[in-house]
């Protein structure tokens, strides 16, 4: 395989370790962009950590200019949450040829919550012979643990999985996705506001890509889509977490009121024609000293089987999952495509 040849877009936490695994599995960064103006004129090695690279961060407005002079294989897009959000980004992309790969939380299967824009993409995508796939933390532990784990149950009834993360370790957008910092009013107004309309009415916002999905929406579509169920119901609830004293967010830079949201449970519940039911439930707040991170998935059938990982280091979890699935993209056929029609991710010695 050619070497890989990456750019960076968006110069936060998480691509400190993406651009450190891409160089130590033996590929090229070969540009970065941002909208921080403190980040642009930088050498990336302030993000990294290590000696001078050479490559300076760029502003956004220059992306498409670069791609072009750069020729990359590979985009690895780690900005926003929602498919709306980083739709142009990955516009821009395709048309210059590059495949993309994204932590965005919806791309991971986007074609239950935003089918028109996901269509368009693939439709792009498959014009200009490159792949567009998100994945992360989920595409292992909310994804391919499960699928490999049902393999062993006989008689499946129901899925039923939790995972907690601190929305610190993510930056500002996913904290805000999360409502934390906001009202008990604020949040339900603009973030729980799905829940309380009907399935008509949801299924319309859907259709004009203005539904915001909790990520385990996406997640239980990607399962259904991996296991290959029918999907006949979806309904969600979102709930804020509070806490009964003030607590400090250093990502949102602001002092949490007691009473205020500190994050949120969201629980996806998808029904199949098959009988299986699947329901995911993702909690993200910002943590005190006693929370930690968990990810527990029930199978229940024949076994009834369990699966518990605490304390995973979900950020740099993530960030080995993009690297390492960077190959698979790049080999994949053309569209928009999730993960769960390509293979499992897998260890990388070397690229």
């Amino acid at each position: 395989m050619k070497q890989i040849k990456a750019f960076q877009i968006g110069c936060g936490r998480m691509s400190k370790y993406i651009m450190e695994y891409i160089i130590n599995l033996g590929g090229e960064i070969v540009g970065a962009v941002d909208i921080d103006e403190t980040k642009i004129g930088q050498d990336i090695s302030k993000v990294i950590e290590r000696e001078t690279y050479g490559v300076t961060i760029n502003s956004l407005e220059n992306l498409e200019e670069l791609l072009n002079k750069t020729k990359p294989n590979i985009a690895i897009i780690t900005t926003m949450s929602f498919l709306n959000d980083v739709e142009e980004t990955i516009r821009t992309c395709i048309r210059c040829g590059v495949n993309v790969i994204t932590t965005s939380e919806e791309c991971f299967y986007p074609k239950n919550s935003n089918p028109n824009i996901y269509n368009e993409l693939d439709i792009l995508a498959k014009a200009h012979n490159v792949t567009v796939t998100g994945c992360g933390y989920q595409d292992v532990f909310w994804g391919n643990l499960i699928t490999v784990l049902s393999g062993s149950i006989h008689n499946i009834t129901k899925i039923k999985g939790s995972s907690s993360y601190n929305v610190e370790d993510y930056g500002i957008a996913l904290a805000e996705a999360h409502g934390a910092g906001k009202t008990i009013e604020e949040f339900e107004q603009e973030i729980a506001s799905a829940d309380h309309i009907s399935d008509k009415d949801r299924e319309k916002l859907i259709n004009e890509g203005k539904f915001n999905p909790s990520y385990m929406w996406n997640t239980v579509g990607w399962l259904a889509d991996k296991m290959q169920l029918t999907p006949i119901k979806m309904s969600s609830k979102t709930i804020p977490i509070t806490i009964s004293e003030d607590i400090h967010s250093e990502t949102l830079n602001m002092d949490i009121k007691a009473g205020n949201a500190t994050g949120m449970s969201a629980v996806a519940i998808l029904e199949t024609k098959e009988g299986i039911t699947i329901e995911a439930e993702c909690i993200g707040k910002v943590y005190t000293k006693d929370d930690f991170d968990k990810n527990e998935w029930t199978v229940e059938g024949e076994p009834t089987t369990t699966i518990t990982v605490n304390n995973p280091d979900t950020v740099r979890l993530t960030c080995a999952n993009i690297v390492n699935r960077i190959p698979d993209v790049i080999n994949a056929e053309s569209g928009f495509i999730p993960t769960s029609r390509i293979s499992e991710s897998t260890y990388k010695v070397k690229y």
